[in-house]
């Protein structure tokens, strides 16, 4: 039974035509509307990772519940559809559970909030941002245990309920959430701000809808929609071919010693319809990698991905759905079986830009870019500091973007454009530890006629016993390059300990304890190059070598010879580029993906000083 929608005003609102001043007049208060969001949420919240690095996601969706601005898409429809209850004015709802909300948020710490905006008595839209928690109970702080085998271990789940009924918040069950959870005063301060931000979007509705009228700014919400719809339609019947193409990708392990497992998509046009299957993918994980892949969220990452490569001045949002249809296996790792855990889902909703970008290019140049930085890589360190106090630190790593046709990836760069590095001296002000390395790493990125990005090398000294868990992918797979272009370099991680001695960390592992002054260096992993790299321009590899992202070995890759005095050698450099043209027996690859799988679990204990996991392997 669907949610009843309780409205004192019985007037339906009506369709009427709005001019081209009024609606671009509209179209940007919406956009500066959902910007302000962002701009409550950080200047109110309390933890790191929603105020400094800014993971929350707003939306702003008309009175359909369909997503006119904003991040993520619409998960209102599915809401409504599935809510048990009445819909009023005043009401603010509240859930964390990918599995009550159709993977609308797709693990227990993002906290989403759904809030109605009533004028004039009657439903004009919905505002409501998620935001990630740093703790929200279960098994080890932070909540993403990696050897988790059902959601249950993973923290508290909040079904879909009103926390606010008719402007009154409903104390007692918030209290009993914030009883579950390591941290609750951050818990509530970030919880009052994304309800604060919602209601500020909200504000801004009803201030529009006075000046123009409900009708009018109803229409104008529709006429973007639809605007949107023309638009993509036209990229669509550009870029996606009637014939069909697949592209697969993989997840290096599932922290419990299995791995690869596979992402397998395929894509094709039907009339103005395009096509997405995940025939093919692989079977959910026994552990918490598995990432519930809500239809309308890919629908969105879809939509991002080519709006941002093709026309980046659509204003993005939920008009061209019915333009896409996404076919995922139930039971597989995208589309889980409950109670399946979820709560390390970020590396498989990072590698779906990896598949998207290997799908577009097969047939189009002009979107042909190489792996990039495909995760938000996460590190959590916990325990009792100097004065008795319990810490908890939880941040999100950046890393290399792909080369492009467009040019270079930049270095050190997060996976979501609006995330944002925490301050080093923001952490060592709060938390018992020191930022001793911040710095790209040379050589990193793939080589390219445009370069791949550069991952991140950070040294965190730990100043308190404690532990640590970190959560990060990428260290068996490369980054590929793509049309000649070289694979960045994988991602590692090494626990110095205070007498010296060295230890190679796994990419997913929780509870490793750490004593005052041992050492973690965190390395991410950077773009694949793009292009032939004897095509690079000789002005752009001085500036890299002088600014310390190639060295002068590196600069080799590129078929460049840079001279003792750090300028690059020109008759030199001919030499060593005509040399390597003449050496290639075969045309550059689409994709080098630097070697098979079987090669490149054969080389893992030689390349990385961990074994490669074990082939998964299901009943069928």
């Amino acid at each position: 039974m669907p949610a009843q929608l309780i409205e004192t005003n019985s007037t339906p609102l009506q369709r009427v035509n709005v001019d081209t001043v009024t609606l671009d007049i509209i179209e940007n208060a919406m956009a500066n509307a959902r910007n302000e969001m962002d701009a409550v949420l950080f200047r109110t919240a309390m933890s790191p990772g929603i105020r400094e690095q800014g993971d929350a996601f707003p939306m702003i969706a008309n009175h359909e519940g369909k997503m006119v601005v904003g991040q993520f898409g619409s998960f209102i429809t599915g809401f409504t559809e599935s809510y048990q209850g009445t819909i009023e004015e005043g009401d603010v709802f509240l859930t964390n559970d990918p599995y009550m909300c159709d993977g609308a948020v797709s693990h227990l710490p993002d906290w989403l909030i759904m809030v109605p905006v009533f004028h004039n008595g009657r439903l004009i839209n919905w505002a409501a941002m998620f935001g990630h928690m740093s703790d929200v109970g279960g098994k080890v702080p932070g909540s993403l245990p990696t050897d988790a085998k059902t959601i249950f271990e993973e923290g508290i789940r909040i079904p879909p309920l009103k926390i606010y009924r008719n402007g009154e918040l409903n104390s007692d069950v918030l209290d009993l959430i914030l009883h579950n959870v390591r941290m609750p005063r951050w818990n509530r301060s970030d919880f009052n701000a994304i309800v604060a931000s919602c209601r500020t979007a909200g504000k801004r509705c009803m201030e529009l809808a006075k000046r123009f009228g409900d009708d009018v700014f109803t229409s104008a919400l529709t006429m973007m929609l639809e605007r949107n719809f023309v638009a993509m339609r036209e990229i669509i019947r550009t870029v996606i071919p009637e014939s069909k193409q697949t592209f697969e990708d993989y997840i290096c392990d599932d922290g419990a010693g299995l791995g690869p497992y596979t992402i397998r998509c395929s894509m094709w046009r039907e009339g103005d319809k395009a096509i997405f299957d995940f025939e093919g993918t692989d079977p959910q994980a026994p552990s918490s990698i598995n990432f519930y892949l809500n239809e309308e969220m890919f629908k969105m990452f879809f939509g991002a991905f080519t709006i941002n490569l093709f026309d980046p001045s659509i204003l993005f949002n939920d008009g061209f759905y019915d333009l896409v249809d996404v076919r995922i296996p139930q039971g597989s790792i995208l589309k889980p079986n409950f109670p399946a855990a979820l709560s390390c889902r970020t590396h498989l909703l990072g590698r779906i830009f990896d598949i998207m970008g290997g799908l577009l290019g097969q047939g189009n140049p002009a979107a042909m870019s190489a792996a990039g930085f495909s995760d938000s890589p996460h590190f959590m360190y916990s325990g009792y500091d100097e004065n008795d106090e319990w810490f908890q630190l939880f941040q999100i790593g950046f890393g290399g973007i792909p080369g492009r046709p467009a040019g270079d990836g930049p270095d050190g760069h997060s996976l979501w454009p609006g995330f944002t590095n925490v301050p080093n001296e923001f952490i060592e002000a709060y938390f018992p530890l020191r930022i001793e390395t911040y710095e790209t790493i040379i050589d990193s990125g793939g080589a390219g006629k445009h370069r791949g990005g550069n991952g991140l090398r950070v040294g965190y000294r730990l100043l308190a016993k404690g532990e640590i868990s970190i959560h990060d992918d990428r260290w068996l797979t490369y980054p590929w390059g793509v049309s000649g272009g070289t694979p960045g370099q994988r991602s590692r991680k090494v626990l110095v300990r205070a007498d010296g001695s060295q230890e190679i960390l796994p990419s997913k592992c929780d509870n490793i304890k750490v004593e005052k002054d041992d050492l973690l260096l965190f390395e991410t992993w950077g773009g694949g190059g793009w292009g032939d790299p004897t095509e690079r321009d000789l002005a752009a590899m001085s500036l890299d070598v002088q600014r310390g992202l190639i060295s002068v070995d590196g600069a080799r890759r590129y078929g460049v010879v840079v001279a003792a005095d750090g300028t690059i050698d020109s008759a030199a450099t001919e030499a060593l580029r005509n040399e390597i043209r003449a050496a290639r027996t075969e045309e550059l690859p689409l994709f080098d993906r630097g070697g098979t799988l079987a090669e490149i679990k054969a080389r893992a204990l030689a390349e990385t000083g961990l074994p490669a996991p074990a082939t998964p392997q299901w009943e069928r």
